[in-house]
């Protein structure tokens, strides 16, 4: 079973039900869920639903492996053969879909990424005086020991 709301999967007797006159069973996981659809929220515009994260485009909403989770009212005669197969394209099917989700927030982090990075270019050139050292006096080794020998002198004519 799944929530409503929230799109999560639920445990059987952990959930609540609601069914309206049309007979169309509602279930959510959480009584947070419960409350938002008793308030009438719309699940794309609540910024916490997985309706909203798809709308939004932070999750991957149209791909071609979640076709092969979609529920199908005709009956299949199993053998072990396609039992076994089956069990081998859900794992291939898987593996699919966590490299696609994967690479899907890779690309969506590129954009971040960059305007970032063109946000930190442009504080750096507005507080340039903070990054650029003072000009320091370079002495040379000898102009030291010449100053440090004029005032040994000085203190010792100051005696």
């Amino acid at each position: 079973n799944i929530s409503y709301l929230v799109t999560s999967t639920v445990s059987t007797g952990h959930s609540i039900g609601f069914v309206p006159n049309d007979c169309k069973v509602f279930q959510f996981c959480r009584a947070k869920g419960h409350k938002a659809f008793k308030r009438k929220r719309n699940p794309r515009k609540v910024r916490w639903t997985k309706a909203f994260r798809k709308a939004a485009g932070k999750e991957l909403a149209v791909d071609s492996t979640f076709d092969f989770e979609k529920k199908r009212d005709v009956p299949v005669r199993y053998s072990n053969e396609s039992i076994k197969k089956t069990v081998t394209a859900m794992k291939r099917i898987s593996e699919i879909q966590e490299k696609r989700q994967k690479q899907f927030i890779r690309n969506r982090l590129k954009a971040s990424k960059k305007i970032e990075e063109e946000a930190d270019l442009k504080e750096v050139q507005t507080n340039i005086n903070l990054i650029k050292p003072k000009p320091v006096l370079k002495k040379s080794i000898g102009q030291k020991i010449s100053q440090v020998m004029k005032d040994v002198e000085q203190m010792e004519t100051d005696i």
